[in-house]
């Protein structure tokens, strides 16, 4: 990047790089504020390539994969049960691919920014922590929220607190790994950050911190000890915490059998729950419907009360609550053929770095695994999901990719 005066390098640098560091502050807002900073960093940024005449910075695979798949996403909204609700998320969706290649830029230009990003995050989850903690304990948050039924934090009435921590985690853990060099600095908060996770009753959010776990012991070169040090000990402090209060073990463990009839022998077993298996049935039956192009982007809704698509009264929401399925009964083969292409090339790059370690070396940095173990958690097929086009989710998902195409370019350089 070029700027000519202290002016231009205010507003196409410094204020993007403002609004990037504080998206985990917004996030806990809700969606607005967030979505808001992303799209002023793609407007300021579209901006300064047009002042400069100058979008060579678009020129990279991953950028023209996002690109086909826009394209796609219009195409589709066009020609397969028009409205302007579905043109409105489809048209938008640009704002995400454009925000990954400004902050890669960013980063290319001066990469110092990192580490008041990394701060905020750690502000975010004290706080969190802290305040998760108290409501826990003494059912009010230190602002005097009550806690109606999980701990929910500065979330308030929406129950997010344990996707907010699992999908960040692997951000703040990789980023601390990179500014401290050394790994325990920070050992108390992660440990006590997967205990709130659990405390939350979020049983995705579980399986995600989780998930990612299990991925950086598998595949780092340095953070084996520290990685499965805080999941051993956090998982004994749960264990601990239940045999005092069994109130999130009765969501998390419990009521998960129970809807999914693990505990009844004679009855029959559901993919979750008779809610999610009804939804996950009425999207399949969509899809063979709409192979193709599917019934159009975000339209699951106003197709799934269909007779023809009922399962029970279970069966109709405003998403199939699974990524894949989703895909899938609203965007057909074709979409899908996108989504599958990530997961191969995602799968590639895993298996690179298996061969290398056999080989001594390292594909990828430890930082990088921690960011390939946040994405791992939206590729994974088999848990119930939020929807694909939802900003929030969204938001928290394409943090990684700036960092990882950066750390790429980087650490190559």
């Amino acid at each position: 990047m070029i700027f000519d005066s202290t002016k231009e390098k205010f507003f196409f640098y410094n204020f993007p790089v403002i609004l990037f560091s504080l998206i985990p502050f917004f996030l806990i807002t809700g969606p607005f504020l967030s979505d808001l900073s992303l799209s002023l960093i793609c407007l300021f940024f579209l901006i300064y390539c047009s002042i400069k005449r100058n979008f060579s910075y678009f020129k990279n695979k991953y950028f023209f994969f996002f690109l086909l798949f826009w394209c796609y996403l219009i195409l589709n909204t066009l020609i397969n049960n028009f409205n302007f609700d579905s043109l409105k998320i489809s048209f938008f969706f640009f704002r995400f691919g454009v925000f990954v290649v400004a902050i890669v830029t960013l980063l290319e230009f001066d990469d110092k920014f990192l580490r008041f990003f990394f701060y905020c995050i750690l502000i975010c989850f004290t706080a969190l922590v802290l305040d998760g903690f108290y409501q826990y304990f003494f059912d009010e948050n230190i602002l005097g929220w009550k806690k109606s039924v999980r701990v929910s934090s500065f979330f308030g009435d929406e129950f997010i607190l344990g996707s907010y921590l699992s999908r960040l985690w692997p951000i703040l853990f990789g980023l601390s790994i990179m500014i401290f060099k050394q790994n325990n600095k920070l050992i108390l908060l992660f440990i006590l950050s997967e205990v709130l996770i659990f405390l939350s009753g979020d049983r995705t959010a579980f399986f995600y911190i989780n998930l990612s776990a299990i991925f950086i012991i598998f595949f780092s070169k340095k953070l084996f000890k520290l990685r499965l040090a805080t999941l051993m000990i956090s998982l004994l402090i749960i264990i601990a915490v239940n045999l005092f209060n069994s109130d999130s073990k009765e969501r998390v463990i419990d009521q998960t059998m129970a809807q999914m009839n693990l505990s009844n022998d004679n009855e029959k077993k559901n993919i979750f729950s008779i809610q999610h298996e009804s939804l996950f049935i009425s999207s399949y039956k969509i899809f063979l419907d709409n192979k193709i192009i599917g019934v159009g982007v975000k339209n699951f809704r106003n197709f799934c009360d269909n007779e023809k698509y009922y399962e029970n009264e279970f069966s109709c929401s405003t998403h199939p609550h699974n990524t894949y399925l989703q895909i899938l009964s609203e965007t057909g083969i074709i979409g899908f053929l996108f989504l599958i292409t990530i997961v191969i090339y995602y799968c590639i790059y895993v298996f690179k770095h298996i061969f290398f370690r056999f080989k001594g070396v390292n594909y990828f940095t430890d930082f990088e695994i921690c960011l390939l173990s946040g994405i791992a958690i939206y590729l994974w097929p088999f848990i119930p999901t939020g929807s694909i086009f939802n900003n929030w989710m969204n938001i928290t998902m394409v943090l990684n990719l700036p960092l990882f195409i950066w750390s790429r370019k980087y650490f190559k350089d």
